[in-house]
């Protein structure tokens, strides 16, 4: 029977199994499978031995007469779920040599992501040390009968792929009850890994491919809406960007000189809107890759990092340089061309976008397919990014398709995010953060994006949210608190999940959100070189006051820093880090250290994995021959002055000191401020009284980045 079954798989689903050989393994043994639909337990039997038992519900086996015929069987292992006796049962099982099927979610996902693991199977594992093998069941989350609100298809393909014996942690040290949690963790972890890992071998190959996927399973559904209130469907988005793709054609290469190299690499400078994405898009159709320009950091900037990136177009706007205030005059002297796209649009004609609808509309995998085999493949570069510049002048960073898809995927392993949650995103698209996080991943998902021009508009961004009833938000610790400000407590009441990252979450941001709006903030960590996603605090276990878990696929390591007795210099690796710099000088360091990236951070891990992360080494002073972490002096004194408002702000700098070596300076805007209350507010939180401020200073405004983070480059010139 089963072999007939599995050759019913093969032929309608096109069914593979992987790694089946670790099935043979002689028991106790756990086989621990993700659970996306009812079917789950067919895609498992074909390949089990008929010794292999599925634990079931007894509850649920008595449901009906057709409940009693599928579920109560020879290959069943029936146990009350709601007895304390069921672990003991299925214990006893396992420590006789029995081999058990159990789905550890406990109940069928509604996202197609990883839920809760329940904390019986880490006490199972702890109490019967049995072998351990996840699955990975791929596909099944599209069958018409599972219950997540993906697009339904009658014959997905299908595919059960099985993991080599895991070892659980070391837990004898422990109690039942902390041994219980630790092995739950860890086992959640694993088959996130195990999920990311088959996607990145079997899903699409790049971001053209993941997104045109994506779009041709539902072409109807609305995907983008700026301020405008201009909604974009799949359809739209994606004829759009066939047609930008054929104008980049004939623009774009008649601009390059005869004897030079194709000119890959196109200048953006645009705001979130929705021609920006249709535009990114459309570049990589037409093999093109775009270098985003951020507009806030002047035109001199921007210049520089034209000439880095070797940009000699920029595609932009003109209604949005007048609003920005951005003179294109320096563009233009610097011989670079700037294409407008109020001059792009008129050239394609009312025939041509008809006939392009029709392609998609008649044969829309036919016309996906088309776009695709135009564009880059997964190893070739997808976007160039440029740092912030906070600590020198801005690197390029080059990203490849690769890099992006895999930060996409790696988020939304250990995100539920669904097809029905909508994405508020006001963080600028030249920020790596806006650009992967809160764009790529729900156009690669399928969840609806809501654009906003701008972090900054305090008042406008909280009722915006409102008004579209979003419900994921990401932003950073400053922009949080200018929300936090001026936002009604209902302003929020749709939001699911909340990411804070670019920046350390203070305590008293986390605090006020939590007392206001009653919502948890879930932090994350990352740079512009990870695409830029390193860690982040996964909802179903967050651990407050740590930047979160490592990702899927990621390594690390620690390297020894004098004067930090714990933790150290860490170091990624994985495939969400760039390709390199296009500035040569970096590009070498980063070379020399054979695909590992130096975060320039001080961080240190816990016994469960959790990254909390110290401070940058350049943000440590020396003093009287101690490691300080200004970071941590700067967040001891976030939210300490509530008597002048949210507003108050405190950086915190160093000097050289020729009794001390270095000296810190507090600098605040609040001219009321105290050097004695800022020394008291160091005491209160306990820190030692060498990272006590020996001097204050007052400026008019703290100097920030595009991003939202203190701009401590610009702070220390200021002092000087």
């Amino acid at each position: 029977m089963a072999k007939i079954l599995r050759w019913l798989l093969e032929l309608l689903y096109g069914f593979r199994a992987y790694n089946e050989q670790v099935l043979k393994t002689p028991g106790p043994v756990l086989l621990l499978p993700n659970h996306l639909s009812w079917w789950d337990w067919l895609l498992v039997a074909v390949c089990l031995d008929d010794d292999w038992r599925f634990v079931t519900s007894s509850t649920t086996a008595e449901k009906s007469w057709f409940h009693q015929k599928i579920m109560n069987n020879h290959r069943t292992f029936l146990v009350d779920i709601s007895s304390p006796y069921a672990v003991k049962r299925m214990a006893e099982y396992l420590q006789k040599g029995g081999r058990l099927v159990l789905f550890p979610e406990g109940r069928i996902s509604a996202t197609g992501s990883m839920m809760k693991v329940f904390d019986g199977t880490g006490f199972l594992i702890h109490r019967t040390h049995a072998k351990v093998i996840t699955a990975c069941l791929r596909g099944a989350h599209r069958l018409p009968f599972s219950k997540n609100k993906f697009p339904k298809r009658w014959f997905p393909r299908l595919s059960t792929h099985f993991s080599d014996l895991q070892t659980p942690p070391d837990c004898q040290n422990l109690s039942s009850m902390q041994a219980r949690t630790r092995i739950s963790i860890w086992l959640r972890s694993r088959m996130i890994e195990q999920s990311f890992k088959a996607e990145m071998q079997f899903g699409p190959a790049t971001l053209t491919d993941a997104i045109l996927t994506t779009a041709t399973d539902q072409p109807r559904k609305v995907i983008l809406q700026d301020i405008t209130l201009q909604e974009l469907t799949y359809r739209k988005l994606i004829v759009g960007a066939h047609l930008l793709a054929g104008q980049w054609k004939r623009l774009l290469s008649a601009a390059q000189s005869p004897g030079q190299p194709a000119n890959t690499r196109i200048g953006v400078l645009l705001p979130n809107v929705n021609a920006m994405p249709v535009t990114l898009l459309s570049l990589w159709v037409g093999g093109k890759v775009p270098a985003i320009l951020n507009y806030t950091s002047g035109s001199t900037t921007m210049l520089t990092c034209a000439r880095v990136a070797g940009i000699r177009q920029i595609i932009t706007s003109r209604t949005f340089l007048a609003k920005a205030g951005i003179d294109g005059s320096p563009f233009v002297a610097a011989g670079i061309e700037l294409i407008h796209l109020e001059d792009v649009r008129p050239a394609i004609t009312p025939l041509t976008k008809l006939c392009a609808m029709l392609r998609q509309i008649i044969a829309p995998r036919t016309f996906a397919h088309g776009m695709s085999n135009q564009a880059p493949v997964d190893q070739s570069p997808a976007v160039i990014l440029f740092t912030s510049g906070s600590e020198g002048e801005p690197k390029a960073v080059e990203l490849t398709h690769q890099n992006l898809l895999a930060n996409v995927r790696q988020m939304l392993s250990m995100i539920d995010v669904s097809p029905e949650d909508r994405f508020f995103n006001s963080l600028p698209l030249f920020h790596s953060f806006g650009l992967s996080v809160a764009l790529l991943l729900p156009m690669v998902h399928g969840s609806f994006i809501f654009l906003y021009p701008s972090p900054l508009h305090y008042r406008v961004i909280p009722s915006a949210f409102y008004n579209m009833d979003c419900t994921l938000f990401f932003a950073t610790n400053t922009f949080l608190n200018g929300y936090a400000r001026t936002a009604n407590p209902y302003d929020f009441r749709s939001l699911r999940y909340l990411f804070c990252g670019a920046e350390k979450l203070q305590d008293a941001t986390a605090e006020v959100w939590m007392r206001k709006f009653g919502i948890r903030i879930l932090e994350g960590y990352g740079a512009t070189e990870c695409c830029p996603c390193v860690t982040v605090n996964p909802p179903a276990n967050p651990r407050h006051g740590t930047a979160g878990r490592f990702l899927p696929g990621i390594e690390y390591r620690f390297e020894p820093v004098e004067g930090v007795p714990e933790g150290g210099r860490l170091f990624v690796r994985g495939p969400n880090i760039m390709r390199g710099y296009l500035n040569p000088g970096p590009n070498a360091a980063f070379k020399a250290l054979n695909g590992w990236y130096d975060t320039g951070d001080i961080a240190r891990i816990d016994p469960d994995g959790y990254l909390q992360i110290l401070g940058r080494l350049k943000r440590f002073a020396k003093v009287s021959g101690e490691m300080v972490s200004l970071t941590a002096v700067e967040d001891a004194l976030a939210g300490a002055f509530p008597q002048f408002g949210m507003r108050c702000l405190v950086a915190v700098i160093a000097k050289p000191d020729e009794d001390r070596g270095e000296r810190l300076i507090a600098i605040t805007n609040e001219p009321r401020l105290t050097t004695e209350q800022v020394r008291e507010a160091i005491r209160q939180k306990g820190l030692a009284n060498l990272a006590v401020p020996r001097e204050l200073r007052v400026v008019h405004e703290i100097p920030r980045l595009g991003t939202g983070k203190i701009n401590h480059r610009e702070l220390q010139k200021l002092c000087a």
